[in-house]
């Protein structure tokens, strides 16, 4: 019945009881007020759900903004609806709301569950849920003159309204949301469990993990579910989401097939984790030998080979802390770790492929060449064209870098980090990557094609087999060759070809420095008198001399 004609037959009824003179008790009227009260409260929530819902009812890509305002229209009811008594339930099928006067100080939890909603039981797609709100969630109030809060929650049976650029799909698509009196709710010292039942199978690798919304920051941009904060445990039948905040939850499902078996999870992670470290140790190293001596070293190779151990220093060092991060910190810090390890590996790539150019130069165009300020030129591409890459990411997609979980057969022994979360951007790292691997390869093929020339010429002295070989091997790991081996990775090939990528890449920083030391012996060696140089080493004299000197 309409609020108006209750409160409008209630005058009616009190003025013909008075007539009559029958004068009705004062815990009669009040018992009236209260019920008109609660009609009104009940009516007011009825009309903002019916608008909202009319907007769930229109297509998911139309009419985004008035969706939006829809929902907060519904949040903003739910805060203001009057109500008399401790709580008021309104349901229908797609979209149900509950409101809870709680004290702070006498708050000692609550447990809403799906059976407090009285939904058309005949709907097959209806799924049950619950949420435990622990005492913790109003300890931060309990000290304020406010006596009484508004607890809200809102069930959805839509993911429409929270649909990211990545067209995420959601576990039964569930959502649940609270609010507490409209403050934000943080850094709970209890959890709050939100409980999802299923009745899907993982037999075909379904990966489910607890996630929250986070609204898009610019104008018009999409939002973003977001597992920062959230605690997941699967259990039988039911993912129980443990997060330390107030907002809108739900189950994030992907079916994909995983070619990482978890028990290879572990291994592999403290591989990377030992390998990277020496690298890092040996980066570090083979730079501060260099500084103690650079007085000797003034060729531009060595100083090109320094800033390749620079930018791999970088990025195995942020690889590491990226990994501790993850699990411990929030989400600034975590993007700000992904972003500057996807900047340390364009660098590494991007001086790679200068290694190549300046080989290049060195072996094929030996003579009748000068490039003026040619290191700087070089220093310019190798750190610049990443930090502009890295830039122009971050203004188009500012939500391109977060927690990354590597995903495992289990679905649920997998591994953090802080890195990329975009597949666009994903792509744009294999493209750069196959880039720079198909030039150096290139160059290589000629370099190596350069040298049984050189050794088949009469005139050309007789050098050590072994010297040769150890040179190309040094120059294979020096322009990244072992980096073309995500492109052979099929069938029986993929598991040694991972447990290979993870090793020597890891260590490709100390490998670079083993042959950098056993160069810098042979040179002194060289000029003490001993073997002559190999016959790379002497076009690499001569290229020097015409890349920094006028002709």
């Amino acid at each position: 019945m309409d609020p108006g004609l209750w409160i409008c037959l209630f005058a009616c009824t009190a003025f013909l009881v008075e007539l009559a003179g029958v004068t009705p008790s004062k815990e009669v009227i009040q018992n009236a007020a209260s019920g008109a009260q609660e009609d009104l409260g009940k009516y007011e929530v009825e009309e903002a759900m019916r608008t909202f819902k009319r907007h769930l009812a229109q297509d998911c890509v139309s009419e985004r903004k008035e969706r939006m305002r829809a929902k907060q229209n519904l949040e903003k009811t739910l805060l203001e609806a009057n109500m008399s008594r401790e709580n008021l339930t309104v349901a229908h099928q797609e979209v149900q709301t509950l409101i809870f006067r709680i004290k702070p100080k006498d708050f000692r939890g609550l447990n809403v569950t799906s059976n407090m909603l009285k939904v058309n039981a005949s709907r097959k797609t209806q799924t049950q849920h619950a949420m435990h709100f622990p005492a913790a969630l109003t300890e931060r109030f309990r000290a304020l003159p406010a006596t009484e809060m508004r607890l809200t929650c809102i069930y959805l049976k839509t993911s429409c309204l929270f649909q990211d650029e990545k067209n995420s799909s959601l576990l039964n698509d569930d959502i649940l949301g609270a609010t507490l009196g409209g403050a934000n709710i943080t850094n709970l010292s209890q959890p709050v469990e939100i409980r999802f039942w299923h009745s899907l199978s993982l037999a075909n690798h379904s990966s489910m993990t607890c996630v929250f919304w986070m609204e898009g920051r610019a104008e018009g941009s999409f939002g973003t579910w977001s597992p920062v904060g959230c605690k997941t445990v699967i259990q039988t039948g039911i993912v129980l989401c443990q997060c330390y905040h107030l907002t809108y939850f739900a189950v994030l499902l992907e079916i994909s097939p995983v070619t990482l078996d978890e028990g290879l999870l572990v291994p592999l992670t403290y591989i990377t984790s030992i390998g990277c470290t020496m690298s890092a140790a040996a980066c570090l190293l083979t730079t501060c030998l260099y500084v103690c001596s650079r007085k000797k070293q003034h060729n531009s190779t060595t100083k090109i080979h320094i800033n390749l151990l620079e930018a791999l220093f970088c990025l195995n060092t942020s690889f590491l802390v990226s990994r501790l991060l993850a699990p411990v910190t929030s989400e600034w810090p975590c993007q700000v770790a992904a972003l500057f390890l996807h900047y340390s590996l364009l660098c590494c790539l991007t001086w790679m492929a200068l290694e190549g150019f300046h080989l290049y130069m060195l072996t094929i165009r030996v003579y009748n060449l000068y490039i003026r300020c040619y290191l700087l030129k070089l220093c310019a591409v190798g750190w610049g064209l990443p930090g502009l890459a890295v830039m122009t990411i971050l203004m188009i997609n500012k939500e391109a870098y977060s927690i990354y979980s590597v995903k495992t057969s289990s679905a649920y022994s997998n591994s953090t980090m802080c890195w990329i979360t975009s597949l666009e951007v994903h792509y744009f790292n294999l493209i750069y990557l196959s880039g720079t691997v198909l030039f150096n390869m290139s160059i290589l093929t000629l370099v190596v094609q350069q040298l049984r020339r050189l050794k088949a010429h009469p005139h050309q002295q007789k050098e050590n087999p072994c010297r040769n070989v150890v040179a190309v091997l040094g120059l294979t790991c020096l322009l990244g060759a072992t980096w073309t081996l995500p492109f052979v990775s099929f069938g029986v090939f993929s598991i040694p070809q991972i447990f290979l990528f993870t090793v020597l890449n890891s260590l490709q920083g100390l490998f670079i420095c083993l042959w950098y030391c056993a160069l810098r012996c042979h040179s002194q060696e060289s000029l003490s008198g001993g073997t002559c140089h190999p016959s790379w080493c002497i076009a690499q004299k001569r290229q020097d001399s015409n890349l920094e000197s006028k002709v």
